[in-house]
């Protein structure tokens, strides 16, 4: 077994989620995987940005999440790397979250993909979409602190 199986270590991140989205609350989901899509999180070949969570039928499933194949992929298996995953929770946490989506304006969306004691876990947010107005307060802000931090090293020098 390797390192990164059993520490608890990140896989990828969505940092598009947290520039749309108001997170309100977090949420661990485990989730359902082909062998392959293993050993292909396990060499990073994840790309979660346009990953979005699906209730359906009273269970959550990750859609949009692409799991890159290894080239050395078994010869019996045909890998689909935009495959539907179903992620696992309890089901009070998944009745809850249902009435929250229900209401207006909450999704669920995948923050990031990590490895919790040798089993691959899926973050999830229950969240709310930014008006264009907030974006470019975040974008202002950013550029704002990157003007004071250039300053400073030219100051320090």
């Amino acid at each position: 077994m390797s390192k990164t199986n059993n520490t608890n270590s990140r896989i990828a991140d969505n940092k598009k989620a947290a520039f749309n989205y108001f997170f309100e609350e977090r949420f661990e989901a485990g989730m359902v995987l082909h062998g392959w899509e293993v050993k292909a999180l396990r060499e990073g070949k994840v790309q979660l940005t346009d990953g979005y969570v699906l209730v359906k039928n009273g269970e959550l499933y990750l859609m949009g999440c692409q799991i890159n194949p290894l080239k050395t992929a078994s010869t019996h298996v045909s890998p689909d790397a935009a495959r539907i995953k179903k992620l696992l929770m309890k089901k009070d946490e998944i009745k809850r979250l249902i009435g929250k989506v229900e209401q207006k304006g909450y999704t669920l969306v995948p923050i990031n993909l990590h490895w919790k004691n040798g089993l691959a876990k899926c973050d999830i947010a229950l969240a709310k979409g930014k008006a264009e107005h907030d974006k470019r307060d975040v974008i202002k802000d950013r550029e704002g602190k990157r003007e004071v931090e250039r300053a400073m090293k030219v100051h320090n020098r």
